[in-house]
């Protein structure tokens, strides 16, 4: 950790996008909250994040497009539309603008696939592949540790001024993003276009996953979890609501305990990582979190929190084994549409899974729901620790890189 933070570019990339993280952790928590008040129904509020998830089923082509751009201007390009357009929800004043909410969470869904494909090539350009574990699990740190403060705030400015408060705040998160990315001094190779049919370069990143046995393992267990794990969008409303007894802007403080977990776990995953190996490290991190997920079934405040906790810990472990796995398996070319790839993987069933909770916990108990997610998750989890370790091929595939400070040590998801 050390070495990566002593490289200037990664520590301007890492605070630019930890604000940024900031803005999203809190936002994503609103516009569910939002979305319930407007309508005082658990299934509105988990259909924001069902349409959060939908543009993922296009998310080949944002890797091909990331593949074919520079993805440093495409990242700061990204960021400056989003600034502008998450003003929108300024036009938010009463159920009939609800559908606002919904344009939003699409934009939102649909610049987080390319800037999560985007951002994870660049990484790879920018740092060397033995510390791309360490700058993931600085990511996974900030993102799910940004749980202790920022639904907190999020759902305290919301409460105390409204949702247009939050989207100014978080339109500016985009823009500090943008200005860090325009400081980053990494020297970028111009992408090579390759001469093939354009569904031959949209296949390639999925032929690259099914060709290279762990990659294929991570990303379709995961996929296999989201057909479930989806519904915990809809039935934590259900959860603070009808186990809890609480109000909706509660979540907020459930969610930082979550980031406290996180924290944690985002803390020892590159050495988890190195250790366990990706495929192992993303299965604990699925059995840990189906730990957490179970006590939701429970009425017992103190439980549930604990569970929270549990499951942010979880989390932060498969998130730093699954991007690590797609960047250091994948050689240069390919990374874009390798990430879209898992990002399609993993979001086809998860928008999937939110409709059918948004639906099925209006008609069954949301306790049977989350029996249900536990045991899928920890089958999951059981298979991938049951796998043979594979050593990384790809990783001498990656380019050479040209570290913009020389007295570094040589410079990643």
């Amino acid at each position: 950790m050390r070495r990566l933070l002593g490289i200037r570019d990664a520590r301007v990339f890492l605070l630019g996008w930890g604000v940024s993280m900031f803005g999203d952790s809190a936002m994503f928590l609103v516009l569910g909250i939002w979305a319930k008040d407007l309508t005082h129904s658990n299934s509105a509020a988990g259909l924001v994040f069902f349409v959060l998830a939908l543009p993922g089923l296009f998310s080949p082509l944002a890797g091909l497009a990331v593949d074919r751009m520079r993805k440093r201007p495409l990242l700061i390009g990204v960021n400056c539309f989003m600034a502008v357009a998450i003003l929108a929800l300024l036009f938010v004043h009463g159920r009939g603008d609800l559908w606002l909410i919904y344009v939003i969470a699409a934009l939102y869904g649909a610049a987080g696939s390319v800037l999560y494909s985007a951002r994870s090539a660049f990484m790879t350009v920018m740092l060397p592949g033995d510390l791309l574990g360490d700058a993931n699990a600085v990511f996974a740190t900030i993102r799910e540790g940004l749980r202790l403060l920022s639904p907190l705030l999020g759902a305290g400015l919301y409460a105390a001024f409204g949702g247009g408060v939050v989207a100014i705040a978080d339109a500016a998160t985009f823009a500090v993003v943008a200005v860090a990315v325009t400081f980053v001094r990494t020297p970028e190779p111009q992408p090579v276009r390759e001469a093939h049919h354009l569904l031959t370069e949209l296949a390639a990143g999925v032929r690259h996953v099914f060709a290279t046995l762990p990659l294929k393992q991570i990303m379709l267990t995961t996929g296999v979890c989201l057909l479930v794990v989806g519904f915990a969008e809809t039935l934590i409303f259900a959860v603070v609501d009808s186990g809890l007894h609480r109000q909706p802007s509660f979540l907020g403080v459930l969610e930082s305990l979550q980031g406290l977990g996180a924290i944690v776990g985002g803390v020892t995953a590159a050495a988890a990582l190195r250790r366990f190996g990706d495929v192992r490290l993303v299965g604990i991190g699925m059995a840990l979190f189906a730990a957490g997920d179970a006590t939701f079934a429970t009425h017992s405040l103190a439980l549930v929190a604990l569970g929270f906790a549990v499951a942010g810990f979880g989390l932060a472990w498969l998130i730093v084994g699954y991007a690590t796995s797609i960047q250091v398996r994948t050689p240069q070319r390919l990374q874009g549409r390798v990430a879209s790839t898992g990002d399609t993987i993993v979001r086809v069933p998860q928008t999937v899974s939110i409709a059918l909770g948004a639906g099925l916990v209006t008609v069954i108990d949301y306790r049977v729901l989350v029996a249900i997610m536990a045991a899928v998750l920890i089958g999951c989890a059981a298979y991938l620790l049951t796998r043979r370790a594979e050593a990384p091929a790809q990783t001498a595939e990656l380019p050479p890189v040209v570290s913009a400070e020389p007295l570094l040590s040589p410079p990643q998801t």
